[in-house]
């Protein structure tokens, strides 16, 4: 099971599935996340808040800019691609972009156990 680690804002976003998207690099951590596979996102703030998410799609692409074309910046948690862009780019230097290339994972959250 993979596991990602996400800021609270962002965390609760996802566990509310008011978020559905998650974008990171495509680094080496990220290529091993398939279609169908389970992560375990934990919110950055509580380490023990966690839940599990089925992956449903990877939405590849050579940056983020790249990225916004294809998908909805709604369902990754952000009102315009220019916010989801100014965010990004905070975390992700243009050199990284382009170095790794990026990922939006969709997910659907599993039924609590």
């Amino acid at each position: 099971m993979h596991k990602i680690s996400v800021m609270e804002k962002y965390y609760n976003m996802l566990k509310q599935g008011t978020k559905i998207i998650e974008l990171r690099l495509f680094d080496n951590k990220r290529r091993s996340i398939k279609t169908g596979d389970v992560i375990e996102f934990s919110n950055e703030s509580d380490i023990n808040d966690i839940f599990r998410a089925q992956v449903v799609k990877l939405h590849l692409a050579d940056d983020f800019a790249a990225l916004c074309s294809e998908i909805d910046c709604k369902n990754a948690g952000f009102n315009t691609n220019q916010d989801l862009l100014k965010v990004l780019g905070e975390f992700y230097s243009s050199e990284r972009q382009k170095k790794w290339g990026v990922v939006g994972i969709e997910i659907k959250k599993l039924t609590d156990e």
